[in-house]
């Protein structure tokens, strides 16, 4: 009996912890949170037909790392240089208006005295941001205005062109293509 409070306290505790918490306390994985900006590459000689990059690597600025992630489906995805794509989804900076990255074709990884081999494009994405409230368990997310995307030239852009598919592009919707871009 002397143990009883030991046992049955923590127990009513418990509990009570559950019962406190609400279905808004967790945030849904169907909630829709900042959104990334997508890009579909398409065939510079046929802007109707998309074109997939092969060994595609994608790199922030002065980040040497490839990005990373989860595609619409939920399914792990690595822009690392080793697998074609035919479109790009990219975060974008929530705490800046800038946001760059090196889109890399045919990159090639030798070993760690050679530089990598590739075409190199750097992209800059400019943009205003937005703080929308989701609900008390997700908080807020950032949705981007005035979206435009630079391709900065160079020697041999691999890049040729690029097209906003709205007039003052936003990024409000992970599901929709924001830019095509010819290569």
């Amino acid at each position: 009996m002397k143990y009883f409070k030991f046992i049955i306290i923590p127990i009513l505790i418990l509990v009570g912890l559950s019962l406190a918490c609400e279905p808004d306390d967790i945030c849904p994985s169907t909630t829709s949170t900042t959104p990334r900006l997508i890009i579909d590459f398409y065939d510079a000689s046929n802007s109707d037909n998309k074109k997939s990059v092969f060994d595609f690597r994608i790199e922030g600025v002065g980040n040497a790392t490839y990005l990373d992630g989860l595609d619409l489906d939920g399914n792990e995805i690595a822009y690392d240089g080793l697998s074609n794509f035919d479109e790009a989804l990219l975060p974008l900076k929530t705490d800046e208006n800038t946001t760059q990255f090196v889109l890399i074709k045919e990159y090639e990884y030798i070993d760690e005295t050679t530089p990598p081999n590739g075409n190199r494009d750097t992209i800059t994405i400019n943009y205003s941001r937005e703080l929308v409230y989701v609900s008390r368990a997700c908080g807020y997310k950032t949705i981007y205005k005035n979206v435009t995307l630079t391709i900065e030239p160079d020697d041999d852009n691999w890049l040729k062109s690029r097209q906003p598919i709205n007039d003052n592009q936003s990024v409000e919707n992970e599901f929709e293509t924001h830019f095509n871009v010819t290569h």
